[in-house]
């Protein structure tokens, strides 16, 4: 790896990390960039998650400094996320690069829509187990197998999941998203590592810069106008990914 190839790493990560957890979708940006220096694309579906892993690591530990706290809960959601991810990996071994970009494409496309729907009217009920029901697990386990096969996005299907059935603040949303695509993501990450697939040092460089993009999203997140930035920048995210797969 020369210089160059580094400092693009770090500059691509920190974008990445801060748009993954502010909202979702900057795995969009190291994947091609992994490919362009010369890591096949299975190789780079692998590397980019030590990334994704520790800009989250990065990005709960800093929820939890400001006074976040979900763990039980997010705990409860990670459950069906990972038995889904682990699934999906596997999938994604055997599966083309064109299925990826269709599916991706199809995905996109559905939570868009979701997302500029009118606003549901939030519940300001205490968030218990008792809200949790069957549909909320089972829509968690089907994000898992997507976010297992192909990560980029999968942020978005939780914000939009989460945010449509729980019916709580778009902030809010954002720190389950955060605990759970971490929780799901170490499985996922293991499959790959198990069958070869994962280059550590193009992913640790990459994530160096993922988890400095972490730490400045939650700040943003946590502002007053963390849910109506959460929103557009989801939304403007899943116009960039629709238009970079269609042109």
């Amino acid at each position: 790896m020369t210089l160059l190839e580094g400092l693009a790493l770090l500059l691509i990560g920190a974008v990445a990390g801060f748009i993954n957890v502010l909202s979702a979708g900057g795995s969009m940006l190291p994947l091609p960039l992994l490919m362009f220096l010369g890591l096949p694309p299975q190789a780079a579906n692998g590397t980019n998650r030590v990334s994704i892993a520790l800009q989250s690591i990065s990005a709960v530990t800093s929820f939890f400094r400001a006074g976040a706290r979900y763990v039980g809960l997010s705990l409860r959601l990670s459950v069906p996320a990972v038995v889904g991810s682990l699934a999906g990996a596997w999938l994604a071994l055997q599966t083309g690069d064109a299925l990826f970009e269709a599916i991706l494409i199809a995905v996109m496309a559905g939570s868009a829509v979701l997302m500029l729907l009118p606003q549901p009217r939030l519940d300001t009920r205490p968030l218990t187990p008792e809200r949790l029901t069957p549909a909320v697990y089972l829509a968690m386990f089907f994000i898992g197998l997507y976010g297992g096969f192909i990560q980029v996005g999968v942020g978005i299907l939780f914000i939009v999941v989460l945010y449509r059935m729980l019916k709580i603040d778009l902030a809010q949303v954002n720190v389950f998203k955060v605990l759970i695509v971490l929780i799901y993501t170490l499985p996922a990450l293991a499959v790959f590592l198990v069958n070869d697939q994962v280059r550590w040092s193009y992913g640790l460089v990459l994530a160096a810069g993922s988890m400095s993009g972490a730490w400045l999203a939650v700040k943003v997140n946590m502002s007053p106008r963390g849910a109506f930035v959460v929103k557009w920048l989801t939304v403007a995210v899943i116009t960039a990914i629709i238009l970079r797969l269609l042109l």
